[in-house]
């Protein structure tokens, strides 16, 4: 009874001298912020652009709308390859993109994206998130004022639409192929003429002759830009991405000024989106490809004659690279090391199982 008689009276003396009760630590260092991100990803091509949003959603539910964060797609705000440049001067507070997009930047960036003949969707997310990856990764982003996070994986993707069939080597010889940088670094010793040409322009290229082949993500992505319509050959698989991993990039006095609770949100985000594109990509492609098929697309492997030309050269590619630049062969020697170690245990376990479910399954 005195315990509620005091309270009562502490409470009636605060109001008469204007004083209020000081708000919960939580919330005082739950300030109100609003982010602009920018994505190098077409709203079209909605599997890999709502890895930004689904970022932003799951961002202001676990802040229960407190960080703001609004996702704009490529060209909106921000060239869809400007993104690295918007972040880093502080243009955006951050970005949604693949990394391989900034080769020209620093080829060493696409170690984050992705890289020919590299690892495949569950050994780059060991890799990063266990082995080393993202500690010798955000070495690399310190340079552009970024803090990098993994923040979804495509798969394995397609190696593209061609308008003829590719039997040998010599067929890649001339061919306009639009393709990463990297890829096109390593084709480009075999006569290909590489184009880096954004999504949203692929088709009209393919539609009035300007290049002869494209390659874009897989069926799910595919199959909304018409491809098949003017580029009938599919081939696969796409060995210069063994999947890709997308990134959120995040500046790095922005970061550095949030609370640090608001910095485990966007960590935990970036990691449900991951899991929300890779689920999106494995049950929607299936689907995709039986259609496209249906539509007149010709499924082709590529031969292994122009496979084991492709590995050669991008071997003799990685070796030029590593020679000009010792953070490239830093990082190089870390991805392939981890890559060759996992490579036998993914071939007695999920390899022999795969192969055997693909022989039996009706």
């Amino acid at each position: 009874m005195q315990r509620r008689s005091f309270l009562k009276k502490a409470a009636l003396g605060a109001a008469a001298g204007g004083a209020t009760l000081a708000a919960p630590a939580f919330a005082q260092e739950s300030p109100a912020i609003s982010w602009r991100l920018a994505s190098s990803f077409p709203r079209s091509a909605d599997a890999i652009y709502s890895g930004g949003e689904n970022v932003a959603k799951y961002v202001s539910e676990a802040t229960g709308g407190k960080f703001q964060i609004r996702a704009f797609p490529g060209g909106e705000i921000l060239p869809a390859l400007g993104v690295l440049d918007g972040v880093q001067n502080g243009t955006v507070e951050c970005g949604h993109t693949a990394s391989y997009y900034y080769f020209g930047k620093d080829p060493a960036l696409c170690f984050d994206g992705a890289v020919p003949f590299g690892l495949n969707t569950r050994q780059y997310n060991a890799w990063v998130r266990h082995a080393g990856g993202l500690q010798v990764l955000r070495e690399l982003f310190a340079k552009f004022n970024i803090v990098n996070f993994p923040c979804g994986y495509t798969g394995t993707q397609m190696g593209g639409w061609f308008r003829k069939e590719v039997k040998t080597v010599d067929d890649l010889k001339g061919l306009k192929f639009r393709t990463a940088a990297f890829a096109g670094a390593v084709l480009m010793k075999l006569g290909v003429v590489p184009q880096q040409i954004a999504g949203g322009d692929i088709y009209p290229s393919l539609e009035k002759g300007t290049i002869d082949a494209a390659e874009w993500i897989g069926p799910y992505d595919d199959e909304k830009l018409g491809f098949h319509r003017v580029a009938p050959f599919y081939y696969f698989p796409g060995w210069w991405e063994g999947t890709l991993q997308v990134s959120l990039y995040v500046n790095k006095d922005k970061y550095e000024a949030l609370p640090k609770h608001y910095q485990a949100v966007l960590d935990q985000a970036s990691a449900l989106a991951t899991n929300t594109m890779i689920a999106t990509y494995d049950a929607e492609n299936p689907n995709a490809l039986k259609r496209l098929i249906a539509e007149g697309a010709k499924l082709r492997a590529f031969p292994k004659p122009v496979m084991d030309a492709c590995y050669k050269a991008a071997q003799e590619t990685y070796a030029e690279l590593s020679a000009k630049d010792a953070g490239f062969k830093k990082i190089h020697d870390a991805y392939m090391g981890f890559r060759d170690h996992e490579i036998p245990w993914f071939r007695i376990a999920e390899g022999s199982f795969d192969q055997y479910m693909a022989s039996a399954a009706k």
